[in-house]
């Protein structure tokens, strides 16, 4: 007696995490359902609409206030629509308050500060992340316990050392303080922690690369998005700070927050010029995430797709 055996079914059933058999064929669906994209409904288009112009609004605003005088400024309802003396507004303001100064200093200041917190902040993210040694969770407290002290504490004994030091009305006075933060070593543990696998660290031992140049080679390419983003709140921090610039420097040497109080100062405020000037502050900033906005952005997308 001769027994046939039947042919293979091609649809072998699996079995899913939760234990319930699923095809091939159900798992090639979910595949392609996976990979589809999803677009978005009208809801979504309107709020961001929505979204977009409360975000521009206090930038217009300012400029309409800057195109006017201080007159029309006070009137109500207040105008809506921009004026013809924005270009007068803006010279004045350049000449009053020494913006080209100021905005070369804060140039300076951001980004010095800047740079040398994305890199400083990523070697101590590294060592806190992937690196293995004695106190590294008490330290690691330790640096984000700094966090929870007020700055204004330190602004008596860290004026006194400044003085020592002859920094005094002097940009490194501003600059040295801050060249590394907890909250800038704080995030890029967190990124380092999850993006970075341990196999490419331990891969770099076996080759015989030591600490730095495992730093150089592997981890500054994964780190690059979260480095990116770092820079950029950094140097809009730092350009933006006041209270710190105000103490330790003078009109003299100014940074461009400091160089805006010369235009509020007298018995009348001309809001007017107080807003060319602020708008002048702005433009940096505005050009800045213009020209490494794509890079910035594509360089985030880049790091939240795994392969």
């Amino acid at each position: 007696m001769t027994i046939h055996s039947l042919p293979a079914r091609t649809d072998t059933p699996d079995r899913t995490p939760a234990g319930k058999p699923v095809r091939r064929g159900g798992r090639r669906l979910l595949r392609e359902r996976a990979g589809r994209q999803h677009h978005a409904g009208p809801l979504a288009y309107v709020l961001l609409a929505v979204m977009a112009v409360l975000s521009i609004f206090p930038l217009y605003w300012t400029m309409v206030a800057a195109s006017t005088d201080n007159t029309r400024v006070s009137q109500t309802p207040p105008p809506f629509l921009p004026g013809p003396n924005l270009f007068s507004n803006l010279a004045r303001a350049w000449d009053e308050a020494a913006m080209g100064k100021a905005m070369v200093n804060s140039l300076i200041v951001a980004g010095v500060i800047a740079l040398s917190t994305v890199m400083f902040a990523t070697l101590a993210g590294f060592a806190f992340a992937k690196l293995r040694f004695k106190g590294r969770n008490a330290l690691l407290m330790l640096v984000i316990g700094t966090m929870l002290v007020p700055p204004q504490l330190g602004v008596v004994p860290l004026f006194m050392l400044m003085s020592e030091l002859g920094w005094s009305q002097q940009l490194p006075a501003v600059i040295f303080p801050t060249l590394v933060s907890a909250v800038g070593v704080f995030f890029m543990r967190q990124y380092l922690s999850e993006a970075l696998p341990d196999e490419l660290v331990e891969a770099g031992r076996v080759d015989g690369a030591h600490s730095l140049r495992i730093f150089w080679s592997i981890v500054l390419p994964v780190a690059r998005p979260a480095m990116a983003v770092l820079f950029m709140i950094t140097f809009v921090h730092a350009w933006n700070d006041f209270f710190w610039p105000f103490v330790v420097l003078d009109m003299t040497n100014p940074t461009v927050p400091v160089a805006l109080t010369q235009l509020s100062a007298g018995y009348v405020r001309d809001q007017s010029l107080i807003m060319a000037g602020a708008l002048l502050g702005t433009l940096p900033l505005l050009a800045m995430f213009v020209v490494f906005g794509r890079q910035i952005v594509s360089g985030i997308m880049a790091g939240a797709v795994k392969g």
